[in-house]
């Protein structure tokens, strides 16, 4: 069975050597809306397919870093939930600490892309070799972004930049082929 996605060329080789992504949390795997309990307790709302393909980057050898200006248990135990071992909570200047994981993995900024939606992340962004925004994004990241998704944050942007990246990295196929079995 021949996969239904289908990106542009330039956009695939642009995207191609892809070897960890950073991830925004607010705005980006959620909806940017904070939420809290009666309690002052912070309610996070995560997709699925968001997480399934964080899941099918980290087995494409693809390795996903948040990096994020807040902390909670509600992220802490999705990210959990999804093996996500390389995070950065209450972070709010991201380069140094997109730096320290580029050092940790061996890996430089051109086989780095990074997902923002907001001025924090801009630095992130401007450094990666590929620059995704959701469409809900800030006007500056847009006009950045070398890829604007057609989803909005925590509403399935995060799964369109994964399925771009397991394309261009040439493993979306077979791993579809993996879930028809």
């Amino acid at each position: 069975m021949a996969p239904a996605l289908n990106f542009p060329p330039e956009l695939l080789l642009k995207a191609q050597g892809i070897r960890v992504v950073f991830f925004d949390v607010d705005g980006v795997l959620t909806d940017g809306g904070l939420y809290f309990s009666e309690h002052g307790e912070m309610l996070k709302c995560f997709n699925t397919l968001d997480g399934h393909g964080l899941k099918l980057l980290q087995r494409a050898g693809i390795t996903p870093v948040m990096i994020t200006g807040r902390d909670s248990k509600a992220l802490r135990l999705r990210l959990s939930a999804l093996g996500i071992e390389h995070a950065h909570f209450g972070t709010e200047d991201k380069r140094p600490a997109a730096e320290l994981s580029l050092k940790a993995l061996g890996l430089d900024w051109q086989q780095a892309a990074a997902m923002g939606d907001d001025w924090p992340d801009l630095p992130i962004l401007t450094s990666s070799a590929f620059a995704c925004a959701p469409a809900n994004a800030q006007a500056e990241v847009l006009a950045r972004a070398h890829y604007v998704t057609r989803q909005t944050g925590g509403k399935g942007a995060v799964r369109e930049l994964c399925d771009l990246l397991l394309v261009a990295s040439g493993r979306y196929a077979n791993l579809l082929q993996e879930a028809l079995q």
